[in-house]
C-alpha cells in the first residue's frame, strides 16, 4: 500500500537547487522533497506521497487523518517503521 500521508513541517533548506525539509509524522521524522511546495513554512502541514510534499492541510485535517490512520494499524507501515524504528 502506499498512501499519503499529513505531516508537520520541522524545517526546509536547499540541496542542490531544490528545496527539502524534514517533516514529522506524530513522532516519526523523514527528509521529503518540497519542490511543489516551496514557500511551504516551518510548522505548517503538508500530505506527503513518495517522498514529495504535494499538498497543504490544515492542522485538524492533518491530525484527524494521522489519528485514522493510528486506529487503522496501517501508519507504521506506511512510514517504514518496524519495531519502533524507521527503516532507512
Amino acid at each position: 500500500m502506499c498512501l499519503a500521508v499529513p505531516g508537520r513541517i520541522v524545517d526546509t533548506r536547499e540541496e542542490r537547487g531544490t528545496t527539502m525539509g524534514t517533516i514529522d509524522f506524530d513522532g516519526v521524522r523523514k527528509d521529503i522533497c518540497l519542490a511543489y511546495l516551496p514557500d511551504i513554512e516551518v510548522g505548517e502541514y503538508a500530505i506527503v506521497h513518495a517522498g514529495f510534499a504535494i499538498s497543504r492541510v490544515d492542522e485538524e485535517s492533518a491530525l484527524e487523518t494521522l489519528r485514522m490512520l493510528e486506529e487503522l494499524n496501517v501508519l507504521d507501515d506506511e512510514l517504514g517503521v518496524t519495531g519502533g524504528v524507521v527503516e532507512p
